[in-house]
């Protein structure tokens, strides 16, 4: 049964494939990162590459800041299934990873000498803008009625 909303809903272009495929790519890869960082902790740190002191740093992180990291993560694989979904949602969705990723690269940037230890604040930074593009994606893909 085909509904009025169904009916008028326009044909996602090529270039919405793409990104939301990307996309889940993209985030599911934060998303075995801090899955494996909880699972193997130490283990998982140092086949990373981490030095003793990005691993304390890390082991040093507060309850709250799990949560805003969990945020972020999880607020990105979420938008990445919901865009595939076609969901309006996946815009919420993105807004909060951006929200959980800008304040894991405040804590990083402002908490003791993280940016120091972590070496510096480059890729924390890269994830907010791509967390920024998804947000203006998804919005874009709304406004055009491609997500519903």
């Amino acid at each position: 049964m085909t509904t009025l909303g169904d009916a008028t809903r326009a044909n996602a272009p090529w270039h919405f494939w793409v990104v939301a495929v990307v996309s889940l790519f993209w985030n599911s890869f934060g998303g075995f990162d801090y899955t494996m960082s909880h699972v193997q902790g130490v283990a998982y740190y140092r086949q990373m590459g981490m030095n003793e002191a990005q691993i304390t740093y890390m082991d040093a992180y507060p309850v709250w800041m799990h949560g805003v990291w969990a945020i972020g993560v999880w607020g990105s694989v979420l938008g990445s299934i919901l865009l595939l979904l076609r969901s309006r949602w996946a815009s919420l969705s993105f807004v909060l990873s951006t929200a959980g990723a800008a304040g894991a690269l405040a804590y990083t940037g402002l908490v003791g000498n993280g940016a120091k230890i972590m070496g510096g604040l480059t890729m924390p930074a890269v994830i907010v803008i791509i967390c920024l593009f998804f947000v203006w994606y998804a919005q874009a893909m709304t406004k055009q009625d491609i997500l519903r």
